[in-house]
């Protein structure tokens, strides 16, 4: 079994923020994969479902994202899991927007919500990091990830969602090299 986490803050008032497109993702997932009916668990809501041969628990915590490695924490023990079976989808800076890398392991680089879960976990876990660009100057950024995307961000948005779900298997079986192609492919590899 796999845990796949998607980072956000609960609440209808951040829904459309660039912080909460780990929510997005993990939402954009369950909807394409057929995932059963929300459940609240482990200080969130949780689907579950497959992926392949895979058996994939999806969890949003709704813990506000400064606290969303509690949560993690939790799924992660109670089904005796290792970090290398957690996968956290989350906001990215310090890619371009609309991008799309994984990598296991490494620092928060300012990230709250990854700096709880390695705090809660480990460091030693899988992260699809979703770019959302930087706003140029380190004052901005906190209203600029709360920010909601603007209007002419909606489609690439979409598309990027879309993309991140429909080659979810390549995750699934553990090719990250591959999702990330598959991924820039769908995308027509946008700079």
């Amino acid at each position: 079994m796999q845990l796949w986490a998607g980072l956000g803050n609960p609440g209808a008032h951040y829904a459309l923020n660039r912080h909460n497109v780990g929510f997005m993702a993990v939402d954009t997932i369950a909807e394409m994969h057929g995932f059963g009916s929300v459940k609240k668990a482990f200080q969130g809501w949780t689907q579950d479902g497959r992926i392949g041969s895979e058996k994939i628990l999806l969890l949003k915590p709704a813990t506000f994202m400064n606290e969303s490695g509690r949560s993690i924490g939790e799924a992660m023990r109670f089904y005796k899991l290792t970090p290398a079976d957690v996968t956290v989808f989350y906001d990215e800076l310090d890619l371009d927007p609309f991008r799309v890398k994984v990598k296991t392991g490494g620092g928060a680089a300012g990230h709250n919500g990854i700096r709880s879960t390695a705090q809660h976990i480990g460091e030693d876990f899988r992260r699809v990091r979703i770019g959302i660009g930087h706003p140029g100057h380190k004052d901005k950024v906190s209203p600029y990830v709360l920010g909601n995307y603007a209007k002419a961000e909606m489609d690439p948005l979409s598309d990027v969602l879309g993309a991140i779900a429909a080659e979810a298997s390549w995750l699934a079986a553990g090719d990250d090299q591959r999702f990330m192609s598959d991924v820039a492919l769908r995308l027509g590899d946008r700079k």
